[in-house]
């Protein structure tokens, strides 16, 4: 009984929509060399298989987006593996981030024309559970930073 509740009341909070706010921290990049190295805000808001995906960056720089689920097909090449190992460590990628069901990309472009392409994932583990710290992401622009995303 308490499992069925359990997952009754997680798949209404998915459907319902929620709201996880997170930080993206430039990690590698012309970002990472400024001092104080800027810290930008990211707003996750989900449904069942996408959502939006909004940020903030400096001087009122903002964007917004779609959110969607990776195929667990062979029709979804990876997008940012490097990115991943580079933030998490080698190997990182492939061992937790590829074929994971909750694993999804977003493309995010600004009102002044920052391209950024974000990529977060639930562990299997965790998948059930409401709880957003488990998500971890990666990001990366068209400006040569890289971003560790967390929530």
């Amino acid at each position: 009984m308490k499992r069925k509740l359990t997952s009754l009341l997680f798949a209404i909070s998915t459907l319902s929509g929620c709201t996880a706010a997170g930080h993206l921290y430039p990690i590698r990049g012309p970002l990472s060399t400024q001092s104080p190295i800027p810290v930008y805000n990211l707003k996750m808001k989900d449904a069942l298989k996408s959502g939006e995906v909004s940020v903030a960056l400096d001087s009122g720089e903002t964007g917004k987006s779609r959110w969607k689920l990776v195929p667990q097909d062979k029709s979804h090449t990876a997008a940012m593996p490097e990115v991943w190992d580079t933030i998490y460590g080698p190997g990182f990628y492939v061992a937790n981030v590829l074929g994971n069901r909750l694993y999804a990309q977003s493309t995010v472009t600004t009102n002044r024309g920052t391209i950024l392409d974000v990529e977060f994932y639930k562990p299997d583990a965790h998948a059930q559970s409401p709880e957003v710290g488990a998500i971890k992401g990666v990001a990366k622009d068209n400006k040569d930073n890289i971003y560790k995303l967390t929530f």
